[in-house]
């Protein structure tokens, strides 16, 4: 009788996806009785030999190159195919090798079809966001997303429980940057009011971070950091996928924003501000956020602030147009498809003119509100609207991983990061579609997908 927990079967099957790290002895296993969970992350050692290495921050690839792991951390990248005799190797001569992926923002304990009926949040328990979540993890870190900044959800914590347990090795799934609740104003962006529900009748753990003025966005801020946050989040104008807000309107004004910040910084925190219109994003950067999300609506003043003060745009550029055809099919509320039509050539636009006028731009998807694992369909879009495909690359692996604050771990192959790599079949610099199909992820030395041709022997240290 099979006694794991639900979470714990759907970890181990990722874990043996490809037959991955076989057990010692037994090659070529489909199921190896070594990829089972808890596992200890970031535990891993093998060599892999890449047929080219993009590593993150150069601007071209190299050829023909061996990357060493050990004990989950990246040791040296050498030219042709010789390895430590200690360690196994993953052939992948005919494949391109990249940094683990960074989407710098997602919802991965959210699905899309919950944009139909907002009101599931008010009866959603903890652990039904749990068993979304560890699915949604599952397919992000699948599609070669090995690290994710979660920036809200709207049943408080959900993200911590997650992140915590894929800390912990239970399950499978991308390393997370969570914020725990959205700061926001009551009926915000971030505030879960729906037509039809009285306020005395939505739960409190869905307006954890609803408040006014700078104190007490003060107060909520260090909360956050307090429960655990990596990140604080703040709705600074309304929302495309929220009833009553105008995305290009302010909603935290100025010094409610520089409150937040003031906090964050203090704490050694990032700060991201979700603003659509251009008075919001002036008024974030000048409060001093670090990101600004969705800026669909920004002017040239906004992008001279941006790239003035080194402040990155995580664009959604994609997911408008999952909205306008799955949306519409799912029957999600007038009032958020009329939203998104009105808001997506006009953030695709202002994409192209920050882009142009040098603003930095890190790899963000809303993920969440398109399904998880779809995450690379923004790349062509990125491609399409005025970035070379390098520069698209370095967006989701070097670049995120500079305003994420994690420079030092994840986003580049280089000797003492973490050992998050991937790997793609041909060149996605000439085909940058290539980044939707992800065949190989090691995450921390451990391999969680592999192509399906025999896999190389190892054991992952057991829990």
């Amino acid at each position: 009788m099979n006694t794991q927990s639900p979470h714990r079967r759907r970890a181990a099957a990722l874990l043996g996806i490809a037959g991955a790290l076989a057990t010692c002895g037994a090659a070529g296993a489909r199921r190896p009785a070594s990829a089972q969970v808890p596992f200890v992350p970031d535990s891993g050692s093998l060599a892999v030999h890449c047929g080219a290495l993009i590593d993150g921050e150069a601007d071209a690839p190299q050829r023909d190159v061996t990357v060493v792991i050990r004990a989950g951390r990246l040791g040296a990248l050498t030219p042709g195919r010789a390895h430590p005799a200690d360690l196994p190797l993953l052939e992948l001569g005919d494949y391109t090798c990249l940094p683990g992926l960074i989407d710098m923002h997602t919802h991965i304990t959210e699905l899309p079809e919950d944009e139909a009926d907002l009101k599931v949040f008010f009866t959603r328990t903890a652990a039904q966001a749990q068993a979304i979540g560890v699915r949604n993890a599952a397919a992000t870190l699948a599609a070669g997303f090995t690290t994710v900044r979660d920036v809200g959800t709207y049943v408080a914590w959900t993200d911590r429980i997650l992140r915590d347990s894929i800390n912990r090795g239970e399950v499978a799934g991308p390393r997370m940057a969570i914020v725990g609740y959205y700061l926001t104003i009551p009926g915000g962006g971030g505030d879960l009011v729906v037509p039809g529900v009285a306020e005395k009748d939505i739960p409190a753990r869905v307006r954890v971070g609803v408040t006014r003025g700078p104190e007490q966005f003060r107060l909520r801020a260090q909360g956050a950091i307090d429960g655990g946050a990596e990140l604080v989040k703040v709705i600074a104008s309304g929302a495309v996928l929220a009833y009553g807000g105008v995305p290009g309107a302010p909603e935290m004004n100025r010094e409610e924003i520089a409150a937040a910040v003031e906090v964050a910084h203090a704490a050694h925190r990032k700060i991201a501000a979700h603003a659509h219109g251009a008075q919001s994003i002036k008024d974030a950067i000048l409060a001093g956020v670090d990101t600004v999300e969705h800026a669909s609506y920004i002017d040239d003043e906004a992008i001279a602030l941006a790239k003035a003060h080194s402040v990155a745009l995580s664009m959604d550029v994609y997911n408008g147009d999952y909205t306008e055809t799955e949306g519409r099919r799912q029957h999600w509320p007038e009032e958020f498809l009329r939203k998104n039509l009105e808001s997506t050539e006009a953030q695709r636009q202002g994409f192209t003119a920050a882009h142009a006028a040098g603003v930095p731009i890190v790899f963000g998807t809303d993920a969440g509100v398109y399904p998880h694992g779809l995450n690379a369909r923004q790349f062509p879009i990125m491609v399409q609207r005025g970035m070379r495909p390098m520069e698209a690359i370095k967006s989701a692996t070097s670049l995120a991983a500079h305003y994420l604050g994690w420079d030092d771990r994840v986003g580049r192959l280089v000797p003492g990061l973490y050992g998050d790599l991937i790997a793609v079949r041909g060149d996605p610099l000439r085909d940058i579609d290539r980044l939707q199909h992800v065949e190989t992820v090691i995450k921390g030395g451990l391999a969680f997908k592999l192509p399906r041709r025999a896999p190389p022997r190892a054991r992952p240290e057991a829990g």
